[in-house]
């Protein structure tokens, strides 16, 4: 496995701890984190199973070296980027698992235009704050409709309740807006507003689909 961002070096060691994999290519564009990470894998005695490398995303992987690349705790479209930017690399590799923090729409457009699909999804809350995770290999998927790519697909056709948690707090957003709209409004805010009545009523479905 090459965890990308790799930070302080706790997911890999996480990963050699739970037996999910027989090495892991730790990988930071940053030095300072990537010393503390080196620091962590010692003291769990991992240095024979975790190589720590300093690298701009991906570009220090070499062709071969991991069959999965995890790359999680960043906005989407720094992973779009970090994917696009090593993509031969990327496509040589059996799996994906991605948790983008925002703008997850971006990453599944990715992986269906560049050669990949959404093999499994799941949406976990921690603290408030919502995490996706996508499991992506190589293969050919689209979805039929912009709610799929911006909501996830698997997650609403699975009933997921934290989803149904995320979306009910989203309607709540939506509303606390409405009710700060002035009584006269001019043509930019009528735009505004049809969108997000537009967002609204799309949620709204989604919640009574799940």
């Amino acid at each position: 496995m090459a965890d990308i961002g790799c930070d302080h070096g706790f997911t890999s060691i996480y990963l050699m701890e739970k037996k999910l994999a027989k090495g892991v290519i730790a990988m930071d564009i940053n030095k300072e984190p990537l010393k503390r990470a080196k620091e962590h894998i010692l003291e769990h005695g991992m240095e024979r199973y975790i190589d720590t490398r300093l690298s701009d995303g991906a570009k220090e992987l070499k062709k071969g070296e991991a069959d999965t690349i995890l790359i999680s705790g960043m906005g989407g479209a720094l992973i779009v980027k970090i994917l696009s930017e090593s993509i031969e690399i990327i496509k040589d590799t059996s799996e994906l698992v991605l948790s983008p923090q925002s703008e997850i729409y971006l990453v599944r457009h990715f992986l269906h235009d560049n050669g990949f699909k959404i093999e499994s999804e799941d949406m976990v809350r921690e603290q408030n704050k919502f995490y996706v995770i996508i499991r992506a290999v190589p293969g050919t998927q689209y979805f039929t409709d912009s709610t799929g790519y911006i909501y996830g697909e698997f997650l609403i056709n699975n009933k997921n309740k934290i989803l149904k948690e995320y979306l009910i707090k989203e309607q709540k957003r939506i509303n606390a807006i409405f009710k700060n709209f002035p009584k006269e409004i001019d043509k930019k805010s009528e735009t505004r507003m049809a969108v997000l009545k537009e967002e609204y009523d799309t949620i709204e479905n989604l919640i009574k689909k799940i």
